[in-house]
């Protein structure tokens, strides 16, 4: 499903930027330039090809894949899921969760640490895996998601490089004053096109990308200390309290005082 956040965003930025430009007086045909669009769009994409490796540079489908279509799981349902799987354990031991784990085969973090579990693998070498791999998982999404970072500093750089570009041009034809207007607006457009990219696209799909991750690391955290509570056999409303400390104190009155009953009845 897509982010119509994302795009919704794409669109009233440029849209305003459109509308505020002819709100002034301006005409809208006169923001398209195929040469300055070519000096600040080329360059900075040749300038990205050049600072990244090939193996980065294609996954770039990938990230923006992530950017407008990763849908994380909300913190209270997975605590939900914890806590079932928490129940299930304290219920009928540990070796029963292995049925459960084919259930989150889509969440392949979670039903690897179950499966661990499983196997019998000592907690601490679990939490050390999964601590691991949370780290992994987070520097290969921002390794991809910097090409729009890098993108964001070199844009404006280009549209600099295309004004003065076209400002030589400009100042090597002034035996027509007349022309000197509208040749120096065609070359300041250039700046325009470098300073709204990388404010417009390229860093907001940056920090999108950092705002999901930081989601999706929160999630994994949870889920971690989730197992790790599991597989020391801990009272499933301890767990449910350690596992909202996670969360902000709006969530946690999301929980109402009769599930914690239900489940300190059942511990009993």
């Amino acid at each position: 499903m897509v982010d119509f956040a994302t795009v919704i965003g794409f669109i009233i930025g440029i849209v305003s930027l459109m509308m505020g430009f002819l709100l002034e007086g301006g005409s809208l045909g006169s923001l398209f330039e195929g040469t300055a669009a070519l000096i600040v769009f080329g360059g900075t994409i040749g300038a990205v090809v050049i600072s990244f490796p090939l193996a980065t540079l294609k996954k770039v489908p990938f990230i923006l894949k992530y950017a407008f279509y990763k849908k994380t799981p909300q913190p209270d349902k997975v605590i939900e899921q914890l806590t079932e799987l928490a129940n299930i354990s304290r219920r009928e031991g540990l070796l029963a969760l292995e049925a459960q784990s084919q259930l989150y085969e889509e969440d392949e973090f979670l039903a690897d640490g179950i499966q661990m579990i499983v196997d019998g693998v000592e907690s601490e070498m679990v939490e050390d895996i999964l601590n691991r791999d949370i780290e992994l998982y987070e520097e290969n999404i921002l390794s991809v998601g910097r090409i729009f970072e890098s993108a964001g500093g070199f844009a404006p750089t280009m549209g600099i490089i295309g004004t003065v570009m076209g400002l030589v041009h400009v100042l090597g034809n002034l035996s027509e004053p007349g022309n000197l207007g509208p040749s120096i607006a065609v070359a300041f457009i250039a700046t325009l096109y470098g300073i709204a990219s990388a404010n417009v696209i390229y860093l907001p799909l940056f920090n999108k990308i950092k705002v999901r991750l930081a989601q999706e690391i929160l999630i994994r955290d949870i889920q971690t200390e989730g197992l790790m509570s599991i597989q020391n056999g801990e009272n499933t409303t301890i767990l449910r309290k350690k596992l909202m400390a996670f969360t902000d104190k709006d969530k946690k009155r999301r929980v109402t005082d009769k599930k914690i009953e239900t489940e300190a009845a059942f511990n009993e």
